[in-house]
């Protein structure tokens, strides 16, 4: 048995490329519309040339009915081969080129006929409607064969009716004209399907370019696999038209953003509100690796222009390695804190190795008085303002940090908070960006100095941090707030222009606001007010009612 290989196999039914069935398809509609304009054209034409034939008879044989002398050779000779009315017929039958011109008397009587041996018999069909006065249009069957015929009655001087004229076209001109339009038609239709099946052609042609001529089941599978992927990857990814408008989310999209499926068909100044996001979004804002702060995430946001003019953005989370920078930046600064502390101890020991080496006793214990007391001097000034364990833990370590790197921290002398902060690591947060961009502004500077106030007003807790750095322009205090804005040179771990943005969305998460002036004596002075940060302050117990003792008085008497 012979073996046939199988792209060789014959294939029955349609092509599998789009480009082919949509040239098919649309040839086979070409060729639809074509038939049937040609059918609902042929089928009037018929009923058409029928009516104009008869209308031609009947304005034959009424033009032969208006000779008054017609009527009176009618009455005054009789029918005969070569008599007046048979002549006169026959000269208006050639002159017309009718099949025949028939002129009777009121018996029905031919007095004319095409036929000279028909003269004096009565005619075929019925002329009782003539003869009564009508005139009459039709298409039957005589002696000559089928006709379009028409009738009028013949009337003498007076009016009177003396008989009839009947005029007939051949019903085979007729048909003959019909079959002559076939052609010219069918040449019409064919044109008509040539410029259909060239447009079909060129439309298959772009519809080949745009799908690259792939086959339907090619086309449903890359949709299936495009569905998976958008809704399978951990990136979020939004497709924009050419107007602007969202036109898909997938699923990492809808969480990172925190919008649904609503949101398509809007722009993204609709979806999201006002801000850097949707300035990202639609792209105005330009660059790679933009940084923005949606909620409580860091997003790194990516913007790629479409061919057909639309975009698509994606968008990764990097709150946790923002969260982790942080934490290494905080542990940098403890790890230096440290360093320079051990160096401190060191030269404090051999300080102290050498008092007591020189048996100077007394200077020894003051020496280590001294150095106990400034540092325990520092913790309990903060506990002692500052009741929280989180935020007074913050504030000690920043304080070292502060000493090392020559920058005076001051706690306000106003500052007063109690241990009842409802969210305290969002607070830790705040106060930790605000004192970190502090330290930062005026490290390097003479006298460098960075004040810190915290207190409640009720349920509201008010911070604010003062430093005597360079200050910030007025035309750059909303800048600074901006996610991705900074004047300082980023880590290699992460990226600057996070800090600010965040401190100022967590406020308003509260209701509350974040802004920035000018110290009293120069420098930066940020203010962050959270209401409702506080929880309610528990009413103070009754005092109970004590009864007097004699035990004191007893006591005193023992006492004298």
């Amino acid at each position: 048995m012979s073996r046939t290989h199988p792209m060789r196999r014959l294939r029955l039914g349609l092509p599998r490329r789009v480009f082919s069935q949509v040239l098919l398809m649309q040839v086979a509609i070409a060729a639809g519309v074509a038939v049937l304009a040609t059918g609902l054209f042929l089928a009037p034409l018929s009923d058409q040339l029928d009516d104009q034939a008869m209308r031609r008879a009947l304005a034959i044989a009424q033009t032969t009915a208006a000779q008054p002398q017609l009527a009176e050779e009618l009455q005054r000779t009789p029918a005969t081969a070569d008599g007046p009315v048979q002549r006169e017929a026959e000269r208006i039958r050639k002159a017309t080129k009718a099949e025949y011109v028939v002129v009777m008397d009121r018996r029905g009587v031919r007095w004319s006929h095409t036929e000279p041996a028909e003269i004096g018999r009565h005619v075929s069909t019925d002329p009782s409607e003539a003869l009564a006065g009508q005139e009459v249009m039709e298409i039957d069957e005589g002696t000559l064969g089928r006709s379009a015929r028409g009738k009028v009655p013949l009337r003498d001087g007076d009016g009177d009716i003396v008989g009839a004229v009947s005029v007939g076209i051949a019903y085979d001109s007729v048909r003959a004209r019909l079959i002559h339009a076939i052609p010219e038609l069918l040449a019409y239709a064919g044109g008509a399907l040539a410029v259909g099946a060239l447009a079909a052609w060129l439309i298959s042609r772009r519809v080949q370019r745009q799908t690259r001529d792939l086959a339907f089941s090619d086309i449903a599978g890359l949709l299936a696999e495009r569905e998976a992927m958008l809704h399978g990857i951990r990136e979020g990814v939004v497709a924009l038209d050419r107007t602007g408008r969202i036109r898909l989310l997938n699923d990492e999209a809808q969480r990172l953003l925190g919008i649904g499926n609503q949101a398509v068909g809007r722009s993204p100044d609709e979806a999201l509100g006002a801000g850097r996001t949707a300035d990202v979004l639609a792209g105005r804002v330009t660059g790679t690796d933009l940084l923005t702060v949606r909620g409580r995430r860091v997003l790194v946001a990516n913007r790629m222009p479409t061919g057909d003019g639309g975009a698509v953005a994606t968008l990764r989370d990097r709150t946790e390695l923002e969260e982790l920078g942080r934490e290494l930046d905080s542990t940098r600064g403890l790890i230096d804190a440290l360093r320079a502390q051990d160096h401190e101890y060191a030269n404090r020991l051999h300080t102290l190795l050498g008092l007591l080496e020189l048996e100077m006793y007394d200077d020894a214990v003051e020496f280590v008085g001294e150095v106990v007391g400034a540092h325990r001097d520092t913790a309990e000034q903060v506990t002692e303002k500052i009741k929280d364990p989180l935020l007074a833990a913050l504030l000690v370590g920043k304080a070292t940090v502060a000493a090392e790197r020559g920058v005076a921290l001051r706690i306000s002398g106003h500052t007063r908070l109690p241990d009842r902060v409802i969210d305290a690591r969002e607070l830790v947060t705040i106060v930790g960006n605000l004192v970190d961009n502090a330290l930062d502004a005026v490290a390097g500077t003479p006298h460098a100095r960075v004040e810190i106030e915290l207190h409640a007003e009720g349920r509201t807790a008010v911070l604010t941090v003062r430093d005597t750095g360079p200050g910030v322009p007025p035309e750059l205090r909303e800048l600074i707030f901006t996610e991705g804005w900074s004047t300082k040179r980023p880590p290699a771990h992460r990226e600057r222009g996070i800090g600010l943005a965040v401190v100022r969305r967590l406020a308003e998460r509260h209701g509350g606001s974040a802004t920035v002036g000018e110290a009293v004596g120069g420098g930066a002075e940020f203010t962050v007010v959270l209401p409702e940060a506080l929880a309610l302050a528990e009413p103070d117990p009754e005092p109970a009612l004590t009864v007097p003792s004699a035990q004191p008085a007893a006591a005193e008497e023992e006492s004298r």
